[in-house]
């Protein structure tokens, strides 16, 4: 992921692309399968077109590793700064005052981040790919130090 980023944003993208459309082939097809509760088969034959249609739009038109990383950012930024700013109106002890003021800047700073995660689909796969070599790293390192604990035991 860190030495080919576009290549690999790219291959997630047709990889989720692909999952969405062969699930959303599946819900069409539990719909049209299960009607003896038509809620059901209005609910599964809907959500299996939605899904189609964004499995097709991140196989052919959009990449999808950033528009889903800044769409997480954008969601939980905007509840963070929802969040904040109930506590600023609300809360009337001055710690917990402060803490919502940082939790409405954190929030602005999140959905900055999200504006740049859909602006940079490149950095997007390169900070997973150096995280994914950080967290081997720390596992590799737990793991000998589980080995080094369990022969002194």
């Amino acid at each position: 992921v860190v030495i080919y980023p576009i290549f690999s944003s790219a291959f997630i993208s047709i990889l989720i692309g692909f999952s969405l459309v062969c699930f959303g082939l599946s819900a069409i097809s539990m719909g049209i399968v299960f009607t003896e509760t038509p809620y059901y088969t209005y609910l599964s034959i809907t959500v299996g077109i939605i899904s189609l249609i964004f499995g097709m739009i991140f196989m052919f038109f959009l990449n999808a590793l950033p528009f889903l990383v800044s769409l997480q950012f954008y969601i939980i930024g905007f509840l963070m700064m929802f969040y904040g700013l109930l506590g600023i109106i609300y809360l009337t002890d001055k710690k917990y005052t402060i803490l919502s003021v940082l939790s409405f800047l954190l929030g602005i700073l999140i959905v900055i981040l999200a504006v740049f995660a859909a602006s940079q689909p490149v950095l997007v796969a390169i900070l997973i790919g150096v995280l994914l070599i950080v967290e081997g790293a720390f596992l590799l390192i737990v793991g000998k130090s589980m080995s080094l604990i369990e022969k002194y035991e």
